[in-house]
């Protein structure tokens, strides 16, 4: 893998046939469906196939939204969709017999149910999923579209299209959009509960609060508000194809902000940007929103298609154990071993156990975390794999794991390790934590380190002649976390020792 290629976590993805029950289900997409099987008589369609006013009428009925106020505009929008997904298909009329253009109330053409409307019901999952994403792509072109009611005003007063005058940018806004829900999808991703929702002003926030920013200024909180509503119209859109849950921006608080001339943000006395004041029971007035499972696998399509490594859980059920290994300790904890338990069905306990213990091998950098995710991934194998771990029994690398399962089974005939194994052991450990350990881990990791130091009376006159590739390293790191000064110095010493055994 590049170095320079972007990585995100993994992501638990529902089965296509899950995902493809929910594209079935999504509002905007059922209705255009029962769209195109209604045009089997042929519908009378405009220039761009655009549903006329005459069948638009009988088409609201046909959906039941003759009495929403609303009721037109979602069926022409489903109506759209079904053009634009081939749910329906289109036959042109060019032009009249005495080859003058048609009139702009006449029909250009007639609409008939098209090839792709039979594989909503016949297809394959991957089908249905295909063309949910063609339709999913001209839904996030409509929401990152400019304000129809902005275009209208400067083509009712006769001026030309102006888009700098709208403050639209395409490709701005286009990036905005792939930016906000690249966030979301991460959020996911890193989010033990996938339903957790995230307040639109955090989510406007992450877009445009500087990460080095302590304190928002006016004109930060400023665009910031702005954002979120425009966010609040773009979520609206994309609820209906199903891409996002969505809890929209209370109208009330709306026009209250629209008579006050405020902005919908204000600092909150933690410096970050949030509505004022926020509390529990009112953080949902300014919206609430979360990636579905269908937007999540959408969001990882579109991201694996510009080249982003986005993984997601049971990717790795067909690589072999140097892969998994290598991949593992980058995984959240609950999401390794997800990734372990498939990859493990996929093996017998012997055949697995052989392959991780080959694969856990090696003296370099990322050698104690391959031992580590070994360690953990074995850790849920059965007892038939016995065979496996007594075969490395007597190897340096992987003897004192070895014990150390066996051990777990309570099983029998575990010879007692050497002290220098033991050792070994203890070092590969910390080496391996000190290299996946952050912020929250230093604390348990502090513990790990003085614990070590007061079971082993002299511990640091043996651990600097332990042959490892990282001793030196685990013991400057014990002389940074150590809390007593008298053993954090003997850590140090010890350190200065192993480095100059090491370069000797």
């Amino acid at each position: 893998m590049s170095a320079d290629r972007p990585t995100l976590p993994p992501v638990r993805l529902h089965s296509e046939a899950e995902l493809a029950r929910e594209a079935l289900s999504a509002p905007l997409l059922a209705r255009a469906a029962k769209l195109a099987r209604w045009a089997e008589r042929g519908v009378p369609v405009g220039v761009g196939g655009e549903i006329l006013e005459e069948p638009l009428a009988a088409a609201t009925e046909h959906l039941g939204l003759a009495g929403d106020e609303d009721g037109p505009a979602y069926t022409a929008e489903a109506w759209q969709l079904a053009v634009d997904t081939g749910l329906v298909e289109i036959e042109e009329i060019t032009d009249g017999e005495d080859g003058a253009d048609l009139p702009d109330d006449a029909a250009a053409g007639t609409a008939t149910p098209g090839d792709e409307l039979g594989l909503l019901t016949s297809g394959s999952p991957q089908d249905i999923l295909d063309i949910w994403l063609g339709g999913m792509e001209t839904v996030l072109a409509d929401a990152a579209a400019p304000d129809l009611a902005d275009l209208a005003d400067q083509l009712t007063e006769g001026g030309e299209l102006d888009l700098d005058a709208i403050d639209w940018n395409p490709e701005e806004e286009a990036e905005l959009l792939d930016g906000i829900l690249g966030n979301l999808y991460l959020l996911t991703a890193l989010n033990e509960g996938p339903d957790q929702q995230v307040p639109l002003p955090a989510l406007a926030a992450s877009m445009i609060v500087p990460d080095d920013m302590d304190e928002p200024t006016d004109d930060i909180l400023e665009e910031v508000s702005e954002a979120m509503m425009r966010l609040d119209d773009q979520f609206r859109v994309l609820e209906p194809i199903g891409l996002v849950a969505y809890q929209p921006v209370d109208e009330a608080l709306i026009e209250e902000l629209d008579e006050d001339g405020e902005t919908v943000l204000s600092p909150g006395s933690s410096g970050e940007p949030t509505a004022e004041p926020l509390t529990d029971e009112d953080v949902s007035r300014y919206g609430l929103v979360r990636l579905t499972p269908l937007g999540v696998y959408a969001v990882r399509a579109r991201m694996l298609d510009a080249g982003v490594h986005a993984p997601a859980v049971g990717d790795l059920t067909d690589k072999g154990a140097d892969v998994l290994l290598d991949a593992l300790p980058d995984y959240p904890e609950a999401l390794a071993q997800a990734e372990s338990e498939l990859w493990l069905t996929a093996r017998t306990p012997l055949d697995a156990a052989r392959d991780l213990l080959t694969a856990a091998r090696g003296d370099d950098e990322r050698a104690p975390r391959r031992r580590l995710a070994a360690q953990q991934t074995l850790s849920l194998v059965s007892p038939d794999a016995e065979a496996a771990l007594r075969d490395v029994l007597d190897d340096r690398q992987l003897g004192g794991l070895a014990r150390v399962w066996l051990a777990e089974r309570a099983l029998p005939g575990i010879p007692e390790p050497s002290q220098e194994m033991i050792f070994w052991l203890t070092v590969d450990t910390i080496a391996a934590q000190l290299d996946s350990a952050d912020e929250d881990a230093t604390g348990e990791l502090r513990d790990l380190v003085q614990g070590l130091t007061e079971q082993h009376s002299g511990f640091f006159d043996t651990a600097w002649r332990v042959d490892h590739p990282a001793t030196a390293d685990v013991l400057e790191a014990m002389g940074r976390l150590h809390p007593d000064k008298k053993a954090a110095k003997e850590a140090r010493k010890a350190a200065f020792k192993a480095r100059s055994r090491q370069s000797g």
